[in-house]
């Protein structure tokens, strides 16, 4: 998705306040991520210093991604938007949450899962936290000996494998990264995955942000 078209995931320095190394040995592959979750996530993007925070379905056996957008004071001409991603279809559905307008546009970019691919190269092992309170987590990213910088790097909790942070940098100028939090397992209501019948004339591009 280079995540999704929305887009996104940060720089691959300092992940969160404190990180107390382990200098735990790796295990031998990475982790399987969970298939189905709910939960929210917040959306650094580099190069302009925003963050966007959603609430999210995801359900990587169907190949879907449901994001819905939060905003957590008024923001004057500022439209917020839902989108749900159907890559077996290889469309995207953007819908007005105020207005429910509806805006359907092709995919272009082939599925990518939230997971630990098998040729991930391991980084680190490391407590996000401190004594008593604390998470284990493990480092990976796409880095190759033959290349000096990698393009992405995860962030999976050691115990169930889900997703804490991915960064992608998609050139020197573009970075973004994804903060997961809240995350349960499953889909409490699948019908979060169907578009509105006002999508059934929906505009063939995708709608500003703004409508000032």
């Amino acid at each position: 998705m280079p995540r999704l078209l929305l887009l996104l995931v940060a720089a691959a320095g300092p992940l969160l306040l404190g990180l107390l190394a382990l200098g735990a040995p790796r295990t031998a592959d990475p982790c399987t991520a969970p298939l189905q979750w709910e939960g929210r996530w917040v959306q650094y993007d580099h190069s302009t210093g925003r963050n966007r925070r959603a609430a999210v379905s995801y359900d990587g056996q169907n190949q879907r991604i449901r994001v819905l957008q939060q905003h957590k004071k008024h923001t004057p001409c500022q439209r917020f938007f839902e989108y749900i991603y159907l890559y077996q279809s290889m469309v995207m559905f953007q819908i007005d949450q105020k207005t429910l307008e509806c805006s359907k546009v092709v995919l272009t970019d082939a599925w990518d899962p939230f997971d630990i691919p098998l040729n991930s190269t391991f980084e680190d092992q490391y407590l996000i936290g401190g004594p008593g309170d604390s998470v284990e987590v493990q480092e990976w990213s796409d880095r190759k000996p033959a290349r000096k910088h990698e393009t992405w790097v995860g962030v999976y909790t050691l115990k169930d494998c889900y997703p804490v942070q991915e960064t992608y940098s998609f050139n020197s100028s573009l970075v973004t990264s994804t903060r997961f939090f809240s995350l349960q397992l499953g889909i409490s209501d699948p019908n979060v995955f169907t578009p509105p019948s006002t999508c059934q004339q929906a505009l063939p591009h995708l709608m500003v942000q703004s409508h000032c």
